[in-house]
């Protein structure tokens, strides 16, 4: 089995060109399969693999209490590394095929109001200097572009902020796209980057092919995916009255309040780089409840035309 989860890996990176970050997952993914297949039958192997192993191994996670969506993302993982041994023959037919995914509840994103991000966004103080400014421009970044954090943490220098307001990003399935950034985010990443040492006083790498982080640690590093989380989440909760949040939290102020302000559904999706709309329209569920919940407060038949309605 480890010959084939390296086959696919590379396959992967090389011809499908996935990002880092997905290729870890993946890996993770299907290294804890083996694992629990080599533990329930003494040896895996692509073909020795079966539904009910996949069934079993499903059920394990949902016992540990692992989230129904993460569930599904592992079973997707199997499904696409099964496919890929198909059609190379190795295996007659995918075991995965026949596993259904489990239902996610639907629950509303989280998200911010105005005011919090505002708040939030503002917070990060100046000492020490160079962090603060860092801070502060990834927030502003992340609540004024909506990009995720995966984004966030590839961005380059040499991509540089676009004329007339906008920024390049590179997206899932490594697809670039073009997205504005406000003023605020601008004036934060400018007053970060001028704070920052010379490439040669970072020992960094002088070599100019080498692409040189936006957002970076100590060291002159690429901030990691966990670090940028860890940045939201630090600063999130030492504010009052605010929730510790994530980066994915920004991400949905961002396309909420757009759509606050009567952002159409179609541009919100081209912002986020979602392939599908139906992806987008979860918003407008958030729009709908807070009308209902401002209804409900303030109208002074709302409560009992509610009341009469369940008699």
């Amino acid at each position: 089995m480890d010959d084939a989860i390296q086959r696919f890996l590379n396959h992967l990176k090389v011809e499908r060109d996935v990002s880092p970050h997905t290729l870890r997952n993946y890996g993770i993914d299907l290294r804890q399969f083996q694992a629990f297949v080599a533990e329930m039958v003494g040896v895996c192997t692509p073909t020795g693999v079966d539904a009910a192993m996949i069934r079993a191994f499903l059920a394990g996670l949902r016992t540990k209490g692992v989230k129904a969506s993460s569930i599904a993302r592992k079973l997707a993982t199997l499904r696409s590394l099964f496919r890929y041994l198909g059609r190379e023959g190795i295996v007659p037919i995918s075991p995965a095929a026949a596993v259904s995914a489990p239902k996610q509840e639907k629950r509303l994103p989280r998200f911010l109001t105005q005011e919090e991000a505002c708040r939030l966004v503002e917070h990060p103080s100046a000492s020490p200097a160079r962090f603060g400014l860092r801070d502060r421009a990834i927030l502003e970044t992340l609540y004024s572009t909506g990009i995720r954090v995966s984004e966030l943490a590839a961005l380059s220098v040499e991509d540089g902020l676009l004329p007339d307001g906008l920024i390049k990003v590179l997206g899932k399935g490594r697809k670039e796209r073009v997205v504005p950034i406000g003023t605020h985010a601008t004036e934060a990443i400018t007053a970060y980057l001028a704070s920052l040492p010379s490439r040669t006083e970072l020992n960094a790498d002088p070599d100019p092919k080498v692409r040189t982080p936006v957002f970076r640690n100590r060291f002159g590093k690429r901030l990691s995916v966990r670090s940028v989380e860890r940045v939201v989440e630090k600063w999130s909760r030492q504010l009052a009255n605010v929730p510790a949040i994530s980066p994915h939290a920004l991400r949905h102020s961002f396309a909420t309040h757009l759509l606050d302000g009567g952002a159409d559904l179609r541009s919100i999706q081209e912002l986020l780089g979602h392939a599908r709309l139906s992806t987008t329209q979860r918003y407008t569920h958030i729009a709908t409840q807070r009308v209902m919940e401002a209804y409900d407060s303030a109208h002074p038949r709302a409560k009992k035309l509610k009341s009469s309605s369940s008699s």
